[in-house]
C-alpha cells in the first residue's frame, strides 16, 4: 500500500499559477491528479505513468497544466498556469500499479484545496 501526501494548494487570482506536489511512500506507480467540487463528479485533471513516458490531461486543462514527476523523490507535480475561477476545487493525488493513466486508481491522498478568485 502506498501513502500519498499533497501540498501546494491555496488561493490565487485568475491568471495566476500554483504548483501542487504529491509525495508517495513508494515508487513505480502511475499517478494522477483529480479534482472535485461539491455536487459534481470527480474528474481527471492529469496523470503520468511511473516512468514519465505517457501523460493524460483533462480537456479543460490542456495547454495550461503540466504534470511531471521526480522518481528520485517519489514526487509528482502539477504545474497550474493561467488559472481560472472554474479551476476552484479540491485536488486529489491518486496512484495505481498499472500503466493506464485513465485506469482505476487504488490509492488516494487527503486532498488540497485550490481557490481561484476573479
Amino acid at each position: 500500500q502506498v501513502q500519498l501526501v499533497e501540498s501546494g494548494g491555496g488561493s490565487v487570482q485568475a491568471g495566476g499559477s500554483l504548483r501542487l506536489s504529491c509525495a508517495a511512500s513508494g515508487s513505480s506507480y502511475t499517478m494522477g491528479w483529480f479534482r472535485q467540487t461539491p455536487g459534481k463528479e470527480r474528474e481527471l485533471v492529469a496523470a503520468i505513468t511511473w516512468n514519465g513516458g505517457s501523460t493524460s490531461y483533462g480537456d479543460s486543462v490542456k495547454g495550461r497544466f503540466t504534470i511531471t514527476r521526480d522518481n528520485t523523490k517519489n514526487t509528482v507535480y502539477l504545474q497550474m498556469n493561467s488559472l481560472k475561477p472554474e479551476d476552484t476545487a479540491g485536488y486529489y493525488c491518486a496512484a495505481h500499479a498499472g500503466w493506464n493513466t485513465r485506469g482505476n486508481y487504488d490509492y488516494w491522498g487527503q486532498g488540497t484545496q485550490v481557490t481561484v478568485s476573479s
